[in-house]
């Protein structure tokens, strides 16, 4: 690619993911998706900023937009160096099966694609742990974006996972894979949990129940 892909418009972007090319794919998506959420949540808490009836909150609206900001940003990063990733496990699959060392080259490679995924896991959960609080906080007309920030961290998570998984899920007797496939575990465990319950706040909100 000539250029960054979080340079690219929506419309580039969403054009190049259809094409019949290696990258992007489905991480670059998953960071696309994590950052939108993101998104949600800083719009959220800056519409409570500056509303007399959120006054007491203002300050704690203020971090959150920071902290939501560099999750956006970063989830843009990673989108890129998922791609990046790629093209080195792409040419350790075609790698002949007596090729010298190639278990150590395919597993180098496989292990490098999961960083980016990874940190986009750990991303969602801090966007997660921010939406965590404006959802209780935060100016109450912004609920359904709420709802709709967490879906988002949600599905970017459980997409960025699976991105892991096919990655592990191919190195056999690899202690690092497995040590990954647990972290992600334990955080897919209690962060679901946690969106899930985000969630079921916004539908009590905007269902009148």
């Amino acid at each position: 690619m000539s250029d960054l892909l979080m340079n690219k418009s929506c419309a580039e972007f969403s054009k190049l993911l259809g094409e019949r090319i290696q990258m992007p794919g489905g991480g670059s998506a998953s960071a696309l998706v994590g950052a939108l959420g993101s998104a949600l949540c800083e719009m959220t808490a800056n519409f409570t900023i500056g509303n007399k009836r959120y006054i007491d909150v203002e300050d704690e609206m203020k971090v959150i937009v920071e902290k939501s900001e560099k999750l956006r940003k970063r989830f843009l990063e990673l989108a890129d160096e998922d791609a990046k990733a790629f093209p080195e496990l792409s040419s350790a699959w075609k790698l002949p099966k007596d090729f010298p060392n190639r278990k150590e080259i395919f597993e180098r490679a496989a292990l490098n694609a999961c960083k980016a995924p990874f940190e986009m896991v750990k991303c969602c959960c801090d966007a997660i742990d921010l939406l965590s609080v404006v959802v209780d906080k935060g100016n109450v007309i912004l609920i359904s974006d709420v709802g709709c920030g967490v879906l988002l961290c949600e599905a970017a998570m459980t997409s960025a996972a699976t991105n892991i998984y096919i990655n592990t899920g191919s190195l056999k007797n690899c202690p690092d894979a497995r040590d990954i496939e647990e972290k992600v575990d334990t955080m897919l465990a209690e962060y679901l949990t946690k969106a899930e319950d985000i969630s079921g706040k916004v539908t009590l909100i905007v269902r009148r129940v």
